[in-house]
Order: C-alpha cells, then structure tokens, then sequence
C-alpha cells in the first residue's frame, strides 16, 4: 500500500490481488470476526464493521460470503479469540513501516514479524516509533476506465458526501476522507453505480523515501514476506514506490 506513485500499473495489481483473493477473503473474514466480537453484528451501531463491510465489497466479496462471516461470528458456538496487534518498525534504509495483524497467538505472530524484518536487513521496534509519521484516512480509488462519472462530477459527489480530498492519478481518481465519514462517502457513491479498486482506511505517511533499485528490491521482499503471513492484514510503509 501507501506509496503515491502505486497506481502506474493497474493491471499488475489487479492481477496480483485475483491470484491471492482466497487469501484475502480469509483475511477479512478475520477482520469481520474481530469487529463483531468488540462491537456487534449490527454495522448500524458498529462503525468498525460497517467500515470492514465496505472494504469487503471494494475487493468483491459476494454479499453471501460477507453476511456468513457476520453471524458466524456473532454465533455463540464460536470461540476464536483473535485480537488485533500493530508492530512497527524500520525496514530498508530507514524506511517505516506499520504492520496491521490479528491473531491468536501474539508470541507466535510477534516472532514471525520479527523473524522477516531481520531476514531483510531491517529491525522491528517499538509501539510509536513510526506511527507519528502516518495518518488515518479514509481511501477511495476508482479506475478511471469504465467509471461512468466525469471527473467534474465525480468530484462533486465525493465532495458533497463528506469527502477531504480529490485527485486525479495516472489510471484513476483517489479519494481521501476523515475515518469518521468513509463509510458515507462509500456508501453515496456506490449509489451512483460506482465500484471500487480499493476502499479502507489505511495510514498515510507525510513524507516519504525514494530507493536506488537494489533497496527497493529488498523493501520489496520485505513487504511481501509480511503480507503473505497468515496473521497479517494490512502492511503501510512511506516507500516512495
């Protein structure tokens, strides 16, 4: 995630995310259980779940799929016990990242992070180390092929919804919001027949680092070793890719 310039090649995303969607629809399922558990199956008063829901069809969960994870999880025959983790730490010259994970077993999952950022050359730290360097937002992308608004009038929706911020990228438009107002925002412009490239809230950095092509190889492994563990959700860093 996270770096400004990650959307010069759609169809490589686009790939990559078909071939691991088992993976990540197994990942929000967790996410569903977590929020459910502290909040309730209701997205009505449940604004975490509310959120996770809308992240969930912005990467094509079939609704079926997204209602069975909620009343599992709110079934009283299930135990799991998972719990959401945040790890940070450094990884190629210097860069931060920001390790979102749920899990049952924090020894486990603690090790495991740690274990790929030695393997990488990098170093896990502690709770606020890079953290004050990101913010939480709202993100909202659209493929610019096949959206059926103009810019103009995309804008305008967005805006009018409780959106903070509008831009124009190279294959698509990214909408920023306010956590608070993502849900709104989502939910006003998927009445307009609008369907997402991605959608969540994720940390956005400040600054951001450039890399020579031997480190961005390296930063590159380093963030696909962490997502490709199971505990792990979501990976946020200020790699300029």
């Amino acid at each position: 995630m996270s770096g400004h310039s990650k959307w010069h090649n759609i169809a490589a995303k686009k790939g990559k995310a078909d071939a691991a969607r088992g993976k990540i629809f197994t990942k929000l399922g967790r996410e569903i259980m977590v929020a459910v558990k502290q909040g309730g199956p209701d997205p009505a008063g449940n604004s975490k779940l509310k959120d996770i829901i809308s992240k969930c069809k912005a990467n094509n969960m079939p609704n079926d799929t997204i209602n069975n994870a909620i009343k599992k999880a709110a079934g009283e025959g299930n135990s799991a016990n998972y719990e959401d983790m945040t790890y940070e730490g450094y990884g190629t010259n210097g860069v931060a990242v920001i390790v979102k994970a749920s899990t049952d077993n924090k020894n486990r999952t603690a090790a495991d992070v740690r274990h790929i950022f030695d393997k990488a050359g990098g170093n896990l730290g502690t709770s606020g180390c890079v953290s004050y360097m990101f913010e939480s937002k709202g993100v909202i992308v659209i493929e610019k092929e096949g959206c059926s608004l103009s810019e103009d009038d995309l804008m305008m929706e967005a805006l009018e919804a409780g959106a903070e911020d509008f831009s124009s990228e190279d294959e698509v438009y990214e909408i920023k919001t306010l956590p608070s107002d993502f849900s709104n925002v989502t939910e006003a412009l998927t009445s307009k027949g609008l369907s997402f490239l991605e959608a969540g809230i994720q940390m956005i950095p400040s600054t951001y680092v450039e890399l020579d092509e031997a480190s961005a190889e390296k930063m590159q492994r380093l963030i696909d070793n962490l997502e490709d563990l199971d505990d792990v959700l979501e990976v946020y860093h200020n790699w300029d890719e």
